[in-house]
């Protein structure tokens, strides 16, 4: 897939804000047919703009915490990141810059879930130190 236009913007933008809404009521929404924003949406996925959809949990359930992680300077952050990504729980993973390599967003059902995916972080093979913050509130 090349660049993407005004109309795969607006695609994503609702997607963003419903990933439930269906190819029609978006086709309504943006002024295409339903097999024109199926279409869209799979040539997306395909090139990767797109990587995955998924739920996100309200505040009023579930549990959700940033671990920054500081990687051991002798293996690559991405082999680190690529295995941070297979622990469930981990909702995305963040090569950042500053004191820490990588930050990585657990998304779980309650907050022994979220110390049960910190632990398996930690046992992560490159992983030198980790510091969780727990997100008490979105707006």
């Amino acid at each position: 897939m090349g660049r993407l236009d005004d109309l795969d913007e607006k695609i994503l933008e609702m997607l963003r804000d419903d990933g439930r809404a269906s190819y029609m009521d978006i086709g309504k929404r943006v002024g295409l047919s339903e097999g024109a924003v199926r279409k869209r949406i799979k040539a997306m996925v395909d090139s990767a703009v797109i990587s995955k959809f998924t739920v996100q949990l309200g505040f009023t359930k579930g549990a959700r915490a940033v671990v920054l992680v500081s990687v051991n300077p002798r293996l690559p952050t991405s082999a680190v990141s690529e295995n941070l990504k297979k622990i469930s729980g981990v909702e995305v993973v963040y090569e950042i810059t500053g004191q820490y390599d990588i930050a990585a967003i657990i998304s779980t059902l309650n907050v022994a879930e979220v110390n049960r995916c910190i632990e398996e972080i930690r046992t992560v093979k490159g992983v030198l130190n980790t510091n969780t913050m727990i997100i008490l509130r979105q707006r």
